[in-house]
């Protein structure tokens, strides 16, 4: 990818390790695997909290709507806030924010207490991952960084295949709440990981709303932002579903819907790595096949997904697909902007998140007053023109 001159800004670029730390990558992995639990693991629970809490499937997706919005703004806005302060202080501050948040979801009285406490998820998520995104640079040797960029994402998959899996399990067999207060515990453990082996990180650059604005000159990082935003938006729209489409559409009796859901994630975490593996030699064709991937696999559940076995099948399809979305997007944003990393990158965590809270609330509005079907329809559609873009983007010379 080419980068567009940026405007000169005072940083103190971070020296670059010399012997890579793997526990560290470790327990920034860890970090986003309870991320990305915390943050999707209502998806699985959407049945049972509403009914607990007598509220509609549709307004239950509130519980994803709000965490992506909030960590949407709280990406560039807690990195800016912090200013220099170290970035090892920042991440176990809000992973202790991420373990009263969980226990506060566990102890809701009510469906607005509950909505309250996913507030301070998606501030967790939003700062944290701002950060996390770019740490592969700040932690490994050179030559590891497209490896452990993988592997800090693998965290994502990993989510999928175990954490929402495992944590929708958990809520069938004892409860919701118990689920949530599982994912507190599972937060102070990851503080705990994170101030055993996490370095010293002092700020490369104070994040300001210039530095910000300056990114959007690049065409690199405008491709990477839009398809960012319609890949994520569309993929939530419909998979914040998932569950009721499981059931209603292909048949599929609840209790093996947390299964599947593994398999899901189990497809992602093969799909976060296969893309991993093939970005290193071509970012622009590996990122235009996620997209053109997820294009098919939402409108082809519709068409063959009305049984039991084709609704699996399609599910893991659509799982390996997204799979490669998060890896290949980040590594696309660190190849467009080298240069400002944690800018690019909060930027970049920011749109991904506002999509995933605008996704699940456009999908609510359309499950509600629509249909099922509409949202896959809308998925499909969002990844095309993703694909479109990116496309462009080589037609255009914003990419090499």
């Amino acid at each position: 990818m080419t980068t567009t001159e940026q405007t000169p800004t005072r940083t103190r670029q971070p020296e670059t390790p010399a012997k890579s730390r793997w526990t560290a990558v470790s327990a920034v992995t860890l970090g986003t695997f309870l991320l990305v639990t915390a943050e999707q693991l209502p998806i699985g629970l959407l049945t049972s909290v509403g009914s607990a809490l007598s509220v509609s499937e549709g307004t239950a997706g509130l519980m994803v709507t709000v965490p992506g919005i909030v960590a949407g703004f709280a990406a560039p806005l807690v990195p800016m806030l912090v200013g220099s302060l170290d970035r090892r202080v920042l991440l176990l501050g809000l992973m202790a924010l991420m373990t009263v948040a969980n226990l506060g979801s566990a102890l809701a009285p009510n469906f607005a207490v509950l909505v309250g406490s996913r507030v301070l998820v998606g501030i967790a998520v939003g700062g944290f991952w701002a950060v996390a995104a770019g740490l592969a640079v700040r932690l490994v040797a050179p030559p590891d960084v497209p490896r452990a960029t993988a592997v800090i994402f693998g965290g994502v998959g990993a989510a999928n295949v175990f954490g929402v899996p495992l944590g929708t399990l958990v809520g069938d067999l004892t409860g919701w709440r118990i689920a949530f207060s599982s994912l507190s515990a599972l937060a102070l453990v990851t503080l705990v990981a994170l101030l055993a082996v996490l370095p010293k990180l002092v700020a490369s650059q104070a994040v300001r709303p210039k530095l910000l604005m300056e990114q959007l000159r690049n065409p690199g990082v405008r491709v990477g932002i839009i398809a960012t935003a319609l890949l994520v938006f569309g993929h939530f729209a419909a998979y914040t579903f998932v569950s009721p489409a499981l059931q209603k559409m292909s048949g599929i009796d609840e209790r093996y819907v947390g299964p599947l859901l593994f398999g899901f994630g189990a497809a992602g975490m093969i799909g976060n790595f296969v893309a991993g593996a093939a970005l290193s030699r071509h970012v622009h064709r590996s990122v235009l096949t996620i997209a053109a991937a997820m294009t098919a696999a939402m409108p082809l559940f519709l068409l063959l997904g009305r049984t039991a076995a084709g609704g699996a099948v399609l599910l893991i399809v659509w799982g390996l697909a997204f799979g490669g979305v998060s890896v290949g997007l980040q590594t696309w944003m660190l190849k467009a902007a080298p240069e400002a990393v944690e800018a690019a990158s909060a930027l970049w965590v920011a749109v991904f998140n506002l999509s995933i809270g605008c996704g699940a609330l456009a999908g609510g509005i359309i499950v509600d007053t629509l249909t099922l079907q509409s949202v896959l329809w809308l998925g499909g559609a969002c990844a095309l023109l993703a694909a479109l873009a990116i496309r462009t983007a080589r037609t255009n010379d914003a990419v090499r």
